[in-house]
């Protein structure tokens, strides 16, 4: 089973539901044979960095449409409940908001490395929980370092315009496919699912798609039926 996790650092559903999925592979009977591939789908190509404003300020700024600081932060009330639910701390207050190019640029890096799940886990923590500013191009040189890729590597990439292209061509062709909004998931390029879930209903997502992926199939042998017919014909006993 392959699933496709198109997500972005920037939101704080995609941790949450990253967090989740993981939960539900830990309980899914056929997780040695689930292979992760993390696609960026970057919300906000133009959002700033470095603007002084608080998480609240900004996102009401790059959302526009009149949003206000105090509705996000009351909108993001129920974010911060769900975080906590899946266990995981959200400091959202001390939160330094920034543009997530780079972080992504490095998420393609990691997904050709096979840590692009550990990458994200990292920087995400960085970014909701540890205050740490994700704009800054050392700071996810040593965040990358931590997850077991090569830290001067990353600094040389992020230097440069590696994975630019492939961040901005992997929106495009993900807004192609219907996304509009994430988390946003793939199962075996036939099933998707949006939005963050519990790990029960992701468990429950897995086995459903299992089950369709590899129904029972009926074999055509002839029972021993030695009943005589009735209630236990053909070799089988009826309700």
């Amino acid at each position: 089973m392959k699933i496709e996790v198109w997500s972005d650092v920037m939101c704080p559903l995609c941790y949450i539901g990253k967090t989740n999925l993981e939960a539900a592979l830990n309980r899914f009977a056929h997780k040695d044979q689930v292979e992760l591939v993390y696609r960026p789908f970057q919300l906000f190509p133009d959002a700033p960095s470095n603007t002084g404003q608080n998480y609240y300020e900004w996102t009401a700024r790059i959302h526009g449409g009149g949003m206000t600081a105090d509705y996000a932060r009351e909108a993001n009330e129920s974010v911060v409940k769900m975080a906590g639910d899946a266990g995981l701390a959200y400091n959202l207050d001390d939160l330094i908001p920034s543009n997530t190019t780079d972080a992504l640029r490095v998420a393609v890096y990691a997904q050709s490395r096979g840590k692009a799940g550990a990458w994200m886990t990292r920087v995400s923590k960085a970014y909701f929980t540890d205050a740490m500013d994700i704009g800054d191009r050392a700071v996810l040189a040593e965040l990358a370092g931590e997850v077991g890729l090569q830290a001067e590597e990353v600094s040389a990439m992020l230097a440069g315009d590696q994975n630019k292209d492939i961040v901005k061509q992997e929106r495009q062709y993900g807004s192609r496919l219907g996304i509009a909004g994430t988390p946003f998931y793939i199962i075996n390029d036939r099933y998707a699912v949006s939005g963050a879930r519990t790990s029960s209903a992701f468990l429950a997502i897995l086995e459903q798609a299992w089950r369709e992926e590899h129904p029972l199939q009926m074999l055509d042998a002839a029972p021993n039926d030695e009943s005589g017919g009735g209630l236990c014909g053909d070799g089988v006993c009826r309700i």
